[in-house]
């Protein structure tokens, strides 16, 4: 089986073909099995030992069906899964059933079909909250495609709005012996992580990976190649991973945007110093992937 990045993998059959299909979704809707996630501002819940995620299904509801904006994941487990919001100002729901947790716990510790339900259902959630109004005209824009889009309810625009997801490329910098980390201001002491930035308009994803690091370090790349990729729901970002080769070595911080840059020996990344990025990160597995590849054993 394939190594999933957390809260990535093919767990849910999204069904885009029935997004806008009627007679399908009221069957969907109206099946004994089908189950719903509810999202308490950015929360998912969970409950059980282990921790396992909530899924709700039609009795437990607080709320009739009707009530709520419900969102079509798709199938998951063979089960038609929806996702809701709920308001984040009022005390948290169901507290007999568990507990609402930031997804970044939740990587820690659910399965990775469940990891990746419910980075889907809050990015949807999320995306849903900040598209009330139409870019093009301001004019309210209403859900469709069974919460898959929204769409400007005046007639005379009528735009189609999809989910946002913003491209970023993060990568890990090698000479051969040495990897290129980096570190923020604001992250825990000791912490370093490898290079990573937004991809800009008009680049390819090698062109920004090659941008970022320059300036960012003022290190120059040269080959160029993927790794893996990871949705980041925070609130919309793909991370696309890549592993570079250095054609320089001497840093300086051009932009500012880290405290600091170094190079580290698997050695060093092996004794604890410095502190590496959280397991659930792309950035983790990069660095893992490094040290792995060069260890004798």
């Amino acid at each position: 089986m394939e190594n999933y990045n957390v809260f990535a993998g093919a767990f849910v059959d999204r069904f885009g073909e029935r997004r806008k299909d009627s007679d399908w979704l009221a069957g969907a809707l109206n099946d004994p099995n089908a189950c719903y996630i509810p999202v308490w501002g950015d929360q998912c819940l969970v409950g059980g030992d282990p921790l396992q995620a909530v899924l709700l299904n039609q009795q437990q509801l607080d709320q009739e069906i009707d009530h709520l904006d419900l969102i079509f994941l798709g199938l998951f487990r063979d089960r038609p899964a929806f996702a809701f919001a709920m308001d984040a100002q009022t005390d948290p729901p169901y507290r007999e059933l568990g507990e609402f947790h930031d997804l970044r716990y939740l990587g820690t510790v659910l399965a990775p079909d469940e990891a990746n339900l419910a980075a889907h259902a809050r990015a949807l959630v999320l995306w849903h909250a900040s598209q009330v109004f139409c870019g093009i005209c301001g004019s309210s824009a209403r859900p469709s495609a069974s919460g898959n889009s929204r769409v400007c309810v005046n007639a005379d625009c009528g735009r189609e709005i999809f989910p946002r997801v913003d491209p970023a490329i993060i990568v890990l910098v090698s000479d051969g012996e040495r990897c290129l980390l980096g570190r923020q201001r604001s992250w825990p002491e000791g912490r370093y992580s490898t290079i990573a930035g937004f991809v800009e308009p008009g680049e390819s994803l090698e062109d920004s990976v090659r941008r970022e690091v320059y300036e960012e370090t003022n290190v120059r790349v040269g080959s160029v190649r993927y790794h893996s990729s990871q949705p980041w729901p925070f609130p919309s970002s793909l991370m696309l991973g890549f592993v570079a080769e250095a054609t320089s070595t001497d840093i300086v911080l051009n932009d500012h945007e880290l405290e600091d840059a170094q190079w580290f020996t698997r050695k060093q990344l092996r004794s604890g110093f410095p502190k590496l990025p959280y397991r659930i990160s792309i950035s983790r597995r990069l660095v893992d992937h490094w040290i792995d590849i060069g260890d004798p054993d």
